[in-house]
């Protein structure tokens, strides 16, 4: 096949899927599919913000173990409430580590997030089910990110980096890389 004719079948595809997808949502609300993380700094300080980040890369690296291959955001609530507490003490952790002692809650509720574009994704504004890691006051700014489809929490294998993964760039260069 001609890269034009793959081209052509490509995009079918995703209009397709996206028409199927619209179709049995249709009245459904978008946040429904997605569990986003929330990490909020205790303020806009630049070493909490700096902190933020250490927290999250923790949190992030210690939680794509269990993410890791989740197939439905069901599975996926399961395993984060199961794992809050050691979330929230693994928060501490980090933060006494850096010479901070105001402490972190990690928390599995609903709330209202702007649209967000990752990648090849945009999600919309709305209210999804999200983890919240709050630091200290947590009146600072935020770094957020989606826990299911795993965008944040997948790992490359132990080396302790994250990747970040598109199923449809996978397609796309499977068809034509």
């Amino acid at each position: 096949m001609n890269k034009t004719v793959k081209l052509i079948a490509f995009i079918a595809a995703i209009c397709v899927v996206a028409g199927l997808s619209a179709a049995l949502c249709a009245g459904c609300d978008s946040g429904t599919e997605y569990l986003r993380i929330h990490i909020r700094a205790n303020s806009n300080a630049e070493c909490d913000q700096n902190v933020k980040y250490e927290v999250k890369d923790a949190i992030v690296a210690y939680m794509s173990e269990y993410l890791e291959g989740v197939e439905s955001k069901a599975q996926a609530m399961e395993i984060v409430s199961a794992k809050t507490e050691q979330m929230s003490e693994l928060a501490d952790y980090v933060l006494r580590d850096n010479g901070y002692y105001y402490g972190a809650r990690v928390s599995i509720r609903q709330e209202e997030f702007p649209a967000r574009t990752y990648g090849e994704l945009t999600l919309g504004s709305g209210v999804y089910d999200a983890i919240i890691v709050e630091l200290g006051s947590g009146e600072g700014d935020n770094w957020w990110c989606v826990a299911f489809p795993p965008l944040c929490f997948v790992s490359d294998g132990g080396s302790g980096q994250i990747k970040y993964k598109s199923k449809i760039v996978e397609l796309w260069n499977r068809w034509f890389g």
